[in-house]
């Protein structure tokens, strides 16, 4: 009997009871306690047979009869490198305490067990953790002082442990169901909490398994967070490495799991974008599997292809691996993902670099834990005595003789003193580990959350270190979604967030010219990752920021210059043509019919105005407006200066002796020049409306960091017909004044209107080309200052000369000779 307390989340402290103690077999812990505790469920051995009874399952995994007998020879196999993990725990915890900024000047604390790869083994550990106590009691805390403080767990190093242990955990705060169940009632006790608990959610599970997009949909109550990945550049590096050795058949090996379906869905439509072959794509089991597989038929298919991609992490292919080593010599190339680090296998180094050497590892590229290798070479067990775990890694890695006494593992004469930094890569690896890596992180990202809960207790002056009561672990929640980890993909956080530049480090197993044996780097590998079209790299390329909304508008500079420009110019047009209705009796003005003139000095009034429709946020109305506009009010404005042309010439032909063409007639004809003319502008512009008009659109790539607001023509061929016009009738302008600008007369415009046709042409000649090389807001720009600068040409060729005639020549013989 022992005494124990019921969990009960929403009550307070627990009541003290009498309970019994299960009589299953035991898996202790390594506790360090601290004012909060987290946990950790790690896996440092593989069992091929587990023959106890817990909870009324029996864990087995069908391993071959010839990996047992070749290479395992027991049942038994030890990762010592996969201890790497805790103590990439330890040592964050270790810093983080000696930092009293983090947690205000308390302590981390820890609570470590080794599950090997059983679930049922990390869902006991797992009620061990709520419990207190080892073997657990569900549904009871034993040990308060324990399981009061515990405020998140790491753990589950594949994605079928990560899915046990957050079940457990979601099932925290439960009532008391039965104190005198038996053994084998375990399992129902356990999915009677499952249905009865299902909107209850207490502790966090942060998962450092490779990333699974499945984890989030497999029924547990809540899902773990997880590190996201880059598969992308993952999956770009992969391929232009095929590439540049001209391997174009390849073979896939993948778990058969929802993370090796997805693999070769897209790593298939990638490769046979690149003209490569696939040669086979096999499914192998996931570690530890229950199934029978038909092994011998997955080697025949190795024979098919030299070059094979093997996606999945280590112990995914545990099982592979140790049958290629004892049954396969076809020297296949490996190129495998970042999670396969095939080192941590306690293969003998002769076998790995046999069988593997030249393979070729990706991994996202990360910068070593500053100070870590330090750290494991300072490990001893003397220096950690509570480790239950240290000393029987201890024992493997440095050979140490054994002995049992009571059915208990005794050591003698091992080398205390040893240092891990002198271990073969087989059995020890100071490299830090992908696993590893994730793991430290998670420890910081839990403190992290820790620090801003603790922040609003001091900023809210409600801080008591004294009377210190343990956050619940849901109110870490909020802080935990602010990192870079997610819960499912459905959530922001846990979406692959592609920077404009991934660093890749590719990895070789080669040996040493001093006969060592090492897993080096040969390659970093910057894999370009391109932003999403409405972000862009920032500076150092390792991130992509939002752009910003950009359009010509008149509040730039550029923008209010040219509205500036426009509208002085509209007022000078306006000026002009005030003056000439002043003086609208005068032989000057009355001379090439005046009528024209007043036409004319309109629609270049309009022509400026027109310009600032192009100014401002691009809007349906507008977009379609500025063409239509543009295109009728420039026809005008060339058409009666067409008209003007054929005056010069068929008044002075009318004057002839003979002639009976009268003047009235002359009127007419140039009235229906311009009638005409704009009248077919306007029959282009409505087939443009009606077949594929202007519309509001965005420039995502001309402007750097900036998404350009702009119009689309709709159709190029229209916005050209329309300028062409416009051409044809400035060069039929240009011709007829050109030919008729000797002709003897007092008012000719002949010659006026030749150097503004000239003027007119040049500017739009010069238009095209510079319209077609520029993008973004300066293509309107362009189009704008077009409009300015042709308007103003004729402008300042046809009216000043006659504006000085009428203000400064108009007096004395001048003006008795030009205005009797």
């Amino acid at each position: 009997m022992m005494t124990l307390s019921g969990i009960n989340g929403s009550e307070g402290p627990c009541q003290q009871i009498s309970c019994f103690s299960l009589s299953i077999p035991a898996s202790p812990g390594y506790y360090q306690d601290g004012h909060f505790v987290i946990g950790g469920l790690f896996s440092l051995r593989v069992t091929a047979r587990d023959s106890r009874i817990k909870f009324g399952f029996n864990d087995t995994m069908n391993i071959p009869e010839a990996v047992i007998v070749c290479y395992w020879r027991s049942s038994t196999v030890n990762l010592t490198k996969n201890y790497q993990h805790i103590l990439a725990m330890v040592f964050a915890i270790e810093k983080i305490n000696k930092d009293p900024n983090i947690l205000f000047n308390m302590s981390l604390g820890f609570y470590l067990f080794n599950v090997d790869f059983f679930e049922t083994k990390a869902m006991e550990s797992s009620m061990a953790l709520l419990s207190g106590e080892s073997p657990p009691i569900p549904n009871y805390c034993c040990r308060p002082e324990k399981t009061d403080k515990l405020v998140a767990v790491i753990g589950g190093i594949s994605t079928g442990l990560s899915t046990q242990i957050s079940r457990v955990l979601s099932l925290y705060n439960i009532p008391q169901e039965d104190e005198s169940f038996e053994v084998t009632d375990l399992q129902m006790v356990v999915l009677d909490w499952y249905y009865l608990n299902g909107d209850q959610e207490i502790d966090t599970l942060i998962s450092y398994a490779p990333f699974d997009l499945s984890l989030g949909t497999r029924g547990q109550l809540q899902s773990p967070y997880q590190f996201p990945v880059h598969t992308a550049a993952l999956y770009q590096g992969i391929i232009q490495l095929l590439l540049y050795f001209t391997w174009v058949w390849v073979g896939l090996v993948v778990p058969d799991d929802m993370r090796g379906e997805l693999f070769i869905k897209e790593i298939t439509e990638e490769m046979n974008n690149h003209g490569i072959c696939v040669a086979f794509a096999k499914k192998g089991p996931v570690f530890p599997s229950d199934g029978v597989v038909d092994w011998y038929q997955l080697i025949v298919s190795l024979i098919l292809s030299r070059v094979v991609v093997a996606f999945g992490d280590t112990h995914d292919f545990l099982m592979l691996v140790s049958l290629i080593i004892c049954c396969a010599t076809f020297g296949n190339i490996w190129i495998t993902t970042s999670d396969w680090f095939t080192t941590v296998l306690p293969f003998k180094q002769n076998k790995i670099y046999t069988y593997f050497g030249g393979a070729l590892s990706f991994s996202v590229h990360k910068d070593e834990i500053l100070g870590f290798k330090d750290f494991q070479r300072r490990v001893q067990p003397q220096k950690y005595p509570h480790d239950i775990f240290i000393q029987h890694v201890w024992s493997i890695l440095f050979k140490c003789p054994h002995f049992y006494e009571h059915g208990v593992r005794k050591k003698s004469q091992c080398e205390q003193n040893g240092s891990l930094s002198t271990r073969p890569l087989n059995v020890w690896d100071m490299n830090t580990s992908p696993l590893s890596y994730k793991v430290h992180a998670a420890v910081y990202v839990i403190a992290q959350a820790l620090h801003e809960e603790l922040s609003l207790r001091v900023n809210g002056e409600s801080f008591d270190k004294g009377g210190l009561q343990v956050p619940l672990p849901w109110k870490l929640h909020p802080f935990l979604q602010k990192g870079k980890l997610g819960r499912n993909i459905n959530e922001e956080n846990a979406v692959n967030q592609e920077f404009s530049a991934t660093k890749l480090d590719i990895f070789n197993y080669q040996s040493l010219k001093s006969g060592t044996k090492a897993q080096v780097k040969v390659v970093i590998w910057i894999n370009a990752s391109k932003c999403p079209e409405d972000q862009y790299p920032n500076k150092q390329r390792n991130q992509c920021l939002p752009k910003i909304i950009a359009f010509l508008s008149h509040e730039d500079t550029l923008g209010a210059v040219l509205v500036s420009v426009a509208i002085t110019l509209s007022a000078f047009s306006t000026v002009i043509l005030g003056l000439f209705i002043r003086y609208r009796d005068t032989p000057i003005v009355r001379a090439n019919n005046r009528n024209l003139s007043y036409v004319l000095l309109v629609s270049l009034m309009l022509c400026f105005f027109c310009s600032l429709i192009f100014i401002g946020q691009p809007r349906t109305v507008t977009c379609v407006l500025r063409q239509m506009i543009f295109g009728v009010v420039f026809s005008v404005a060339v058409s009666a200066i067409l008209a003007k042309t054929f005056i010069v010439v068929v008044a002075f032909k009318a004057i002839k002796p003979g002639r009976t063409l009268q003047m009235w007639m002359v009127t007419r004809l140039s009235n229906a020049i311009v009638c005409c003319g704009s009248i077919i502008q306007v029959c282009i512009c409505a087939v443009w409306l009606g077949t594929y008009p202007p519309f509001p659109d965005v420039d995502m790539q001309s402007e750097f960091g900036q998404i350009v607001l702009l119009c689309n023509e709709g159709s190029t061929l229209a916005f050209y017909c329309v300028l062409g016009y416009l051409g044809f009738l400035a060069s039929l302008s240009l011709l007829i004044a050109f030919l008729a600008r000797r002709l003897p007369d007092t008012f000719n415009e002949a010659k006026t209107i030749t150097f503004s046709m000239m003027v007119f042409c040049s500017v739009w000649i010069s238009f095209i080309p510079t319209y077609l090389s520029s993008t973004g807001k300066t293509m309107v720009a362009v189009e704008i200052f077009s409009i300015l600068a042709s308007s103003a040409g004729l402008l300042g060729c046809m009216f000043l000369p006659k504006c000085y005639v009428i203000l400064l020549r108009s007096g004395g013989h001048f003006r008795k000779k030009y205005f009797k």
